[in-house]
């Protein structure tokens, strides 16, 4: 039986490898994307939908993240994905939680942000509540898409649009130069994208071992409708010592001392608040972060706890929970791991936990560096 040839196969369709696929489709490449599930099921659809810029770190990511945002707004529309809503406001509920904020306004990374204090904060943050309000950061940059129906329709309007390729519950087996084996048969492809998410031991875990990659659980949470309409999505102080656009300030360090006295059991669970708002009103929060390389699959009633007491702090109400879940997603120092473990191959992880704001601008990076090498060597 003849192989299947392509320009490019792609391993896996989360949001990284539909990345890499419009990036090769984009570049006029033929490509193929490989994945064991049926339909999406991992981190790209288990989280906000939140395509995060203000906050994120300085530099590569950043920067990354502000394409990639570009990117989002570019090809939403064209793949019928809503936009839910658009910009952040970030609550400082004490004087150095404010203190961060200022020293972040003073930085490039700043760009389309406006920081606002006491009753000026109030007013916009309208139905939003805070127990305690030194101030509010609004960035108009941000966006949303709803994860569980964006992550499809996107793989649809690739191969809609671009005649890209899909090979749903199909394993693979193997990886080696200009060839995947899978278990629907051989894929013969010039250049291979491995995205394996957070699938540690099935190829090339040799490479993602000594990069240190290990995964991180996380616990979300949807609330029912609260009968208002939030301005933006919303995260607070926790978020402030989390995000190290904010952490990496030397302003950090007082609200990091007070935070952990003050919600020690917050911070030891990796919890920080971010709110986003659906069509239908219902509210996604979360989350926690939970590191080991097999996490255990159990929610847990007290980290939820946590998450709510935080929820409540910002916004004075608790509305039913409808749904609770739990994802996981690799994890390392540093945004990425990108690889050449073999000639034409590329291993690429997302080792941040922001594939949906920063996956985008990689690809492109990749992509464009692997057609920069076949360039040179057609020279």
């Amino acid at each position: 039986m003849a192989e299947d040839q392509y320009d490019i196969a792609i391993v896996g369709a989360g949001i990284v490898g539909l990345a890499h696929a419009l990036a090769a489709a984009r570049a006029g490449l033929r490509a193929v994307v490989i994945d064991r599930d049926a339909q999406v099921n991992g981190a790209s659809i288990r989280n906000f939908g939140f395509v995060t810029v203000t906050g994120q770190e300085n530099g590569a990511p950043w920067r990354r993240a502000r394409r990639s945002r570009d990117v989002w707004a570019e090809v939403a529309p064209q793949a019928g994905i809503p936009i839910e809503h658009t910009g952040l406001a970030m609550v400082a509920q004490r004087r150095e939680a404010l203190a961060v904020l200022e020293a972040f306004m003073a930085t490039d990374m700043a760009e389309g942000c406006e920081l606002l204090e006491g009753a000026a904060a109030r007013a916009r943050l309208g139905e939003v509540r805070p127990r305690d309000l030194a101030g509010a950061l609004f960035s108009g940059i941000d966006l949303r898409v709803e994860s569980r129906t964006a992550i499809p329709r996107l793989a649809a309007w690739l191969t809609e649009c671009h005649n890209v390729t899909f090979r749903r519950g199909v394993a693979v087996n193997a990886v080696e130069s200009a060839r995947v084996t899978t278990s629907a048969g051989s894929i013969a492809a010039g250049t291979i994208i491995v995205c394996p998410g957070d699938d540690l031991a099935t190829l090339f875990p040799d490479a993602l071992a000594r990069a240190g990659v290990t995964r991180c659980k996380l616990q979300m949470l949807r609330l029912a409708d609260p009968g208002f309409r939030l301005p933006s999505a919303v995260m607070s102080d926790l978020g402030l010592v989390r995000y190290r656009g904010y952490a990496a300030l030397p302003a950090a360090a007082a609200l990091s001392a007070r935070l952990e006295a003050e919600q020690g059991d917050h911070l030891a669970n990796g919890v920080h608040l971010i709110v986003a708002q659906n069509a239908d009103g219902s509210l996604i929060v979360g989350d926690s972060h939970h590191y080991a390389a097999t996490p255990d699959p159990f929610g847990s009633s007290e980290v939820d706890a946590l998450i709510l007491d935080e929820f409540a702090a910002v916004f004075g109400l608790v509305p039913p929970v409808l749904e609770r879940w739990t994802g996981t997603y690799a994890s390392a120092s540093g945004h990425s791991l990108v690889e050449t473990p073999m000639d034409g191959v590329r291993l690429v992880v997302v080792t941040s936990g922001t594939g949906a704001s920063t996956a985008f601008a990689l690809a492109e990076e990749v992509i464009g560096g692997i057609i920069n090498i076949q360039l040179g060597a057609s020279v």
